[in-house]
């Protein structure tokens, strides 16, 4: 857990102190960038989720490891949204990512918010806390799904 959360570390650091469109050469490099991040995010958010549901039970080192991998991923599949990475792959995001662009922003940095409360619940070991944080952080989720996620991929 620890390299895999060095390794991400290590990633991120890197992805933010380049400016977005030299990261990646082609669209495809955005889409396949962002999807990964957005799949680790879900992994390591949903095994928060069943602790707050109680499908499993509550261990608070393990949400804070989980937790500690989400705050550093959450943010990056928002810098590979340029232009151009609307085609390109097979993708959920739908069209309204680019037409609307302002409100998807303010959608991420909704949802950004929501996982920073989120991290200082699961930092401070209190299950009710956590519960209301994950249901507020995850609502945010679905709220961007909802307007900006396809049900299935594009055949680009």
């Amino acid at each position: 857990m620890k390299r895999l959360f060095l390794a991400v570390t290590a990633v991120a650091g890197l992805a933010m102190s380049l400016p977005a469109a030299a990261q990646f050469q082609k669209p495809e490099d955005a889409i396949k960038y962002r999807q990964s991040a957005f799949q680790v995010m879900s992994a390591h958010f949903g095994r928060i989720g069943a602790m707050a549901n109680g499908r499993v039970p509550f261990d608070a080192k393990v949400a804070q490891d989980n937790m500690a991998i989400v705050t550093v991923v959450h943010k990056l599949p928002f810098t590979a949204f340029g232009e151009g990475t609307d085609k390109g792959l097979p993708q959920r995001a739908k069209p309204e990512v680019w037409k609307e662009a302002a409100k998807f922003k303010a959608a991420g940095e909704k949802m950004q918010a929501e996982v920073a409360k989120l991290d200082a619940a699961v930092k401070a070991g209190n299950l009710d806390a956590i519960k209301a944080a994950f249901g507020a952080a995850g609502g945010s989720c679905k709220a961007c799904h909802d307007d900006f996620r396809a049900e299935k991929y594009s055949s680009n």
